[in-house]
């Protein structure tokens, strides 16, 4: 999905809801509503009904969706983001591997649900290999996140800073989480500089919308304690 707007993710969820009236068993369509619900979820409001939408497509994706790794993929990773439901989300990123082991998606969302639930040695084995198997891809993004995460939970904050810096191109969300870990590496000059971009191009942009996503409370802390030292908005 090129557009990870809400207003684009709205625009996609429609055409795929008139796809699912022709096949509702099209795990694919299942699987990107999942991930267009979130979106909406995330940026767009904090609906509790686009999470539960989300999820039940999600679960729908994971039950038809056997022979389609790409499905799969991004079934497991809003299973993690919106539910938190680590055990699913990993076991639909084993499907899909056993389903294509190379492909991308999977270890992409791989890294990002192994980041989330704090295994760092899977999540940087994820990224490693995404990244080799699709280094121009629209989710390589992804990778960046993930080892940005790995690095902020093991305390790299100048590391992690990095890292989500890689992941910022098309994507100025990162730049809080930038923010964030410069303020925890002590670096409050640039760490200001880069909090006020992330409000200029985002000024909706508050705490309580990040700590919706399913990360392991390790890091949920971190974060809130870098946002708190920056002054930025909850």
């Amino acid at each position: 999905m090129e557009s990870l707007s809400p207003a684009g993710a709205r625009i996609a969820a429609e055409l795929l809801e008139d796809g699912l009236k022709l096949d509702p068993k099209y795990a694919a369509a299942h699987a990107l509503l999942a991930w267009c619900r979130q979106i909406i979820f995330v940026q767009g409001g904090l609906d509790e009904a686009d999470k539960t939408s989300a999820l039940r497509h999600a679960r729908a994706a994971i039950a038809g969706g056997a022979d389609d790794a790409t499905a799969l993929a991004v079934a497991g990773m809003v299973m993690a983001h919106l539910g938190r439901d680590y055990e699913t989300a990993l076991s639909a990123i084993s499907s899909a591997l056993a389903v294509n082991p190379s492909c991308a998606a999977a270890h992409y969302f791989g890294a990002q649900i192994n980041a989330f639930c704090g295994d760092s040695a899977a999540a940087t084995a994820h990224a490693d290999r995404a990244l080799r198997l699709s280094p121009l891809d629209s989710l390589a993004f992804v990778a960046h996140l993930a080892f940005g995460l790995v690095a902020l939970h093991e305390g790299r904050y100048d590391a992690a800073a990095s890292c989500f810096a890689r992941a910022q191109p098309g994507r100025s969300s990162f730049l809080s989480w930038q923010a964030v870990a410069l303020a925890l590496a002590g670096r409050m000059e640039e760490a200001e500089t880069v909090a006020r971009r992330a409000l200029d191009e985002r000024p909706d942009v508050r705490l309580h919308k990040l700590l919706q996503i399913g990360m392991i409370s390790e890091i949920t802390d971190k974060m809130a304690a870098g946002w708190r030292l920056l002054g930025l908005p909850e």
